[in-house]
This record gives C-alpha cells, sequence and structure tokens, in this order.
C-alpha cells in the first residue's frame, strides 16, 4: 500500500490542516490531562485502524512519559489494571464516541454517568472534542492510506509554527 495522496504537500489540504490543527491547540490547552488525551487519541485511533495516527500518538505518549505497560494495553484496557477510572471513563467514550455506527444509542448513559462523574465541565468539553477531532483525523488519513513508521515525536506540531 501506498500513499494516494500527500494532504502535506497540497495548498488546499494545508490550509484545512493548519486550521484543524488550531482547532486541536484548544483541546491541548485544556484542562484533560495530556496522557488521558494521548490515550484516547491512540484508542480511537486502533478501533480505526489509522495506522498514521497510533504512530504519532504512541510516539507522543512515550515522549511526555507514558509507559510501555499502558501503551501496550490501551487496546485492552478493560482486562487491565493500569488505568485510573477517570482514564477508564475517558477511554469508553472514545470508544463509544468512535463506534457510533455500531450502537443504536451511540454513547450510553452509564458511560456518559462515569464521564461526568470525573470530568468538570470544561475537561469534558474537552474529552468531546478530542473525539470528534480524532475520529475525523483517522479518516482524513485512512482515506488517502497515509502510512505510520515515520513520525517522530513533535512532527505535526513543528509542521505548523
Amino acid at each position: 500500500m501506498s500513499t494516494r495522496f500527500n494532504l502535506f504537500d497540497n495548498e488546499i489540504a494545508a490550509k484545512f490542516a493548519k486550521r484543524f490543527a488550531g482547532a486541536g491547540l484548544v483541546v491541548q490547552q485544556s484542562p484533560l490531562p495530556r496522557s488521558t488525551q494521548e490515550l484516547v487519541s491512540l484508542r480511537a485511533s486502533q478501533i480505526n485502524g489509522c495506522g498514521w495516527c497510533i504512530d504519532m500518538h504512541t510516539k507522543e505518549a512515550a515522549a511526555a512519559g507514558e509507559t510501555a505497560v499502558r501503551l501496550n494495553l490501551v487496546a485492552a484496557w478493560r482486562e487491565s489494571t493500569v488505568f485510573t477510572e477517570a482514564e477508564r471513563a475517558a477511554l469508553a467514550l472514545a470508544e463509544e464516541g468512535t463506534r457510533l455506527a455500531d450502537a443504536h444509542q451511540g454513547v450510553s448513559d452509564e458511560t456518559w454517568a462515569q464521564v461526568r462523574k470525573h470530568y468538570d465541565d470544561d475537561g469534558t468539553a474537552a474529552l468531546v472534542a478530542l473525539v470528534a477531532m480524532i475520529n475525523a483525523a483517522n479518516r482524513l488519513a485512512v482515506i488517502v492510506h497515509q502510512q505510520g513508521g515515520s513520525y517522530e515525536p513533535g512532527m505535526f506540531a513543528a509542521a505548523f509554527d
């Protein structure tokens, strides 16, 4: 599989990416813990099969101090003991918000109650925005076959400085 279209070399795509990255800064600068942001992004990317985003968020999380054990267990977070209750609520929201077509109810009331138990309004707003944004990013990368493997920590942020 080769990349179908380079989103970074096209003027329209580059303009969109710059604005998309700007919207992402709102989440990055929110009170939602950086580790939670990376775990949520990683889990949604795993579900969507986005190699580029899995590569990016695994490496960004590791560079920010996330442990290999936790990164390796994100795909099986329900069957592990290394995530806090707040992180578990965020991961559940990420899964249910990513698999909207798989469930007639979308995000369950139980998951929503857990999110609200652990996150204030700002944290909840950031979490909801993050789930929406990572799913959009996954779709962009999967559509054009943007492959993972070459990402270096800080690379995405540096492209838009």
